[in-house]
């Protein structure tokens, strides 16, 4: 059985670290939301989140309609899958009036806690369609197998 923690940061101003968050993907993510922001850009957009297992890998898609590849990282991190990037406004900012703004823009930042066996140095990561598909190919849990031991006569 796969164990996930999704972990959504809040603007800057709101955040407040907690004894579990504070894991090395967690402060790389504090780290970047840091740099080069202005008090109301950190971390605006909470890209929606799929995570699926299936019997040779698991899969982490995000909703990330009009980001260009280049905006977007992602790195293995202790055991935390990190998504951070920037999604832009589409230029369409030179409008007299908006009669309606549902859109959401701005940097985003969200870790993934992986509680399962995986190969982060074959991961794959595509931005196809809209969708970050990311792949994590999983390796043999070896600790939460029974491995039989045989009981031999002295």
């Amino acid at each position: 059985m796969l164990d996930v923690t999704r972990i959504i940061f809040p603007r800057r101003g709101s955040l407040a670290l907690g004894a579990e968050m504070e894991s090395d993907a967690v402060q790389t993510i504090v780290a970047w939301l840091g740099q080069d922001a202005d008090a109301g850009d950190a971390a605006e957009y909470h890209p929606p989140l799929d995570v699926l297992e299936t019997s040779s890998t698991i899969e982490i898609v995000a909703d990330l309609p009009g980001v260009a590849p280049d905006a977007v990282r992602v790195m293995f991190n202790g055991n935390a899958v990190v998504i951070t990037g920037d999604k832009r406004p589409a230029g369409c900012r030179h409008a007299d009036a908006f009669h309606l703004a549902e859109r959401t823009y701005g940097r985003f930042a969200c870790a993934v806690r992986v509680d399962g066996a995986v190969d982060a140095s074959k991961a794959r990561a595509i931005i196809r369609a809209g969708e970050l598909h990311i792949a994590l190919p999983r390796i043999a849990e070896r600790r939460r197998r029974d491995l039989p031991i045989a009981v031999e006569r002295a």
